[in-house]
């Protein structure tokens, strides 16, 4: 018996539902009385009765195997019901709905697709990065929010995203040996390093849908006349992929690892200068192990047993988290459409900023000043570390930004989180002393987060770390002022270069005698205190926590 994979009910063919006895008194609904073959009305009923007695086997004969007998209107088969149609009672022809007899093609699987989709978000989502300067992570939430992908094409989207954005320098230097003209359309560039990405890593995408799709995609996007091009670089690429040269890493060491990561030359040579040859290269190397998100639970409503309790009514696969409260979960679609999430019961919030809370180790009724504050996680824990007491200010710069502290805020249904736009460069004398505590997570270049988010490599330069490196320091300047005597500073990044973070605090302490560092509390486990000296360096490598630097420090009483 077989059955239909969407219904899960019997299939039908010309003798009714499969696995059902047919009605073996009357075998056929209609037809003329042909020559040999008896009608419906002198029928003995049963397979045999489809014959006349002169016709039946012989002794001996299998009565498994047909006969094809002739006829005027038509052939028939021994052995099978008539239809009264030409050869309406032959054995049906699978997949071929058109002719007598026939059933229809296999449906497809509900959802399924030939990547088209899910290769037009991603194309989406590269252009906007590499021609407009978008976030990809923001990007992409926007393209994928509320689509109606499957999960399987959700993730492939997300998949040729990422990896086309990671391995950038490389696609490039591929595409380089095989274009005959390097400054060909941006638009046609980005084709093709969707195209290059299928057919270098390791997909398991035939070469011709690689080639095929980007083809398509640049008719759809108004290449019309360059559709040609794109087939002839990728057919191309696929001929000469044996015959492709890298640098030499014995001769152009630099050169060498920066294609093979795609990280920039100079940002390679700075973090080799910080931290070592080693570090330095296993720094550029390091990629994300796909651990999916880190939640937490609102401590307002659940502790980690209640959490753990919720969480185990979910699907998703999960972990425990390095820092307390936190558990890496694998295997949603979009966790903000899940309910409990809606309801305000847990965050999304990565480890890194997490620690920033943790290390400030806020006391209830404090007032605190979380100087930038969006996307808003950070005020909301220190809240909910306060049991919702005292005041937490979230200031932040720009009004959209503010607004996504304020739905953090309304989500979680906490009272005492006052979401502000402010600019804490800008001095404000008349909250001189005035906070228990404040937390900056400084304006950085993000190469703490470079595994998490590729598109970081593409945007760093020199001299956008000079320009940040000054930012941190009037920022760190103008905040300390709000510091009451005995009060708390926790100044904090998300990169790994020292001139951001070590370095930084110490030119800080030098104009600001005032402040010294402190120990990192015991909130924050001891596998990772024992790395602290000024201040603390998480290593994405080492720790399995993104590149985030932490410093505590507290303000001399007069």
């Amino acid at each position: 018996m077989s059955f239909d994979r969407k219904t899960n009910k019997p299939r039908r063919n010309d003798f009714g539902p499969v696995g059902k006895p047919r009605n073996t008194a009357r075998p056929w609904a209609s037809g003329p009385e042909l020559k040999g073959l008896p009608n419906r009305k002198n029928t003995g009923g049963g397979a045999e009765g489809a014959v006349s007695p002169k016709e039946k086997p012989e002794s001996g004969e299998k009565t498994a195997s047909y006969k094809v007998y002739e006829h005027k209107s038509g052939s028939y088969v021994k052995g099978r019901p008539y239809n009264g149609r030409p050869g309406g009672n032959r054995a049906p022809f699978r997949g071929d709905n058109r002719r007598p007899g026939g059933t229809a093609p296999a449906k497809v699987r509900p959802g399924a697709t030939d990547g088209m989709p899910a290769r037009r978000i991603a194309l989406d989502v590269i252009r906007k990065v590499t021609e407009n300067g978008a976030y990809a992570t923001l990007a992409l939430d926007e393209k994928l929010h509320g689509c109606t992908l499957s999960a399987a094409d959700r993730r492939f989207a997300a998949r040729l995203v990422y990896d086309t954005l990671d391995n950038l320098r490389k696609i490039d230097y591929v595409l380089a040996q095989v274009m005959a003209k390097p400054d060909t359309d941006i638009r046609l560039i980005n084709v093709l390093r969707l195209g290059t990405c299928q057919l270098m890593l390791d997909y398991r995408v035939p070469e011709n849908a690689a080639t095929d799709t980007s083809v398509r995609l640049c008719k759809e996007i108004g290449l019309e006349g360059l559709a040609g091009v794109c087939n002839g670089i990728l057919r191309n690429l696929i001929r000469k992929k044996a015959e492709l040269t890298w640098p030499d890493p014995a001769a152009e060491p630099l050169k060498a690892l920066a294609v093979e990561t795609s990280v920039p030359e100079w940002l390679i040579e700075r973090l080799m200068s910080d931290w070592g040859a080693e570090t330095g290269k296993a720094l550029a190397r390091f990629r994300s192990r796909g651990d999916g998100l880190v939640l937490r639970p609102n401590l307002l409503k659940l502790d980690d047993a209640g959490f753990e309790e919720l969480l185990s009514h979910k699907v998703w696969e999960r972990e425990p988290g390095k820092l307390p409260h936190a558990v890496r979960v694998k295997g949603m679609i979009d966790i903000t459409a899940d309910k409990d999430w809606q309801n305000g019961l847990f965050s999304i919030q990565s480890e890194g900023s997490m620690a920033a809370c943790l290390a400030l180790a806020p006391q209830r009724g404090w007032k605190v000043l979380d100087a930038c504050s969006a996307p808003g996680g950070k005020a909301c824990l220190i809240c909910e570390l306060m049991g919702d007491s005292g005041r937490v200010q979230a200031w932040e710069l720009h009004p959209h930004r503010t607004d996504l502290v304020v739905s953090q805020v309304k989500r979680l249904r906490l009272e005492n989180v006052r979401p502000m736009t402010r600019d804490a460069a800008v001095r404000r004398p008349d909250l001189d002393g005035t906070f228990d505590a404040v937390l900056l997570d400084a304006p950085c270049s993000g190469t703490g987060d470079m595994a998490e988010k590729p598109d970081i490599k593409l945007r760093v330069t020199p001299e956008r770390v000079r320009q940040l490196t000054a930012l941190q320091a009037e920022l760190l300047d103008n905040v300390s002022l709000a510091v009451r005597p005995g009060g708390v500073l926790v100044y904090a990044t998300c990169s790994v270069l020292r001139d951001e973070n070590d370095r930084q605090v110490t030119a800080f302490l030098q104009r600001h005698p005032e402040f010294v560092i402190e120990k990192l509390p015991e909130t924050i486990p001891a596998s990772l205190r024992e790395h602290e000296e000024t201040g603390l360096q998480l290593m994405p490598h080492r720790d399995g926590i993104g590149g985030f630097y932490l410093c505590r420090m507290r303000r001399k009483r007069a």
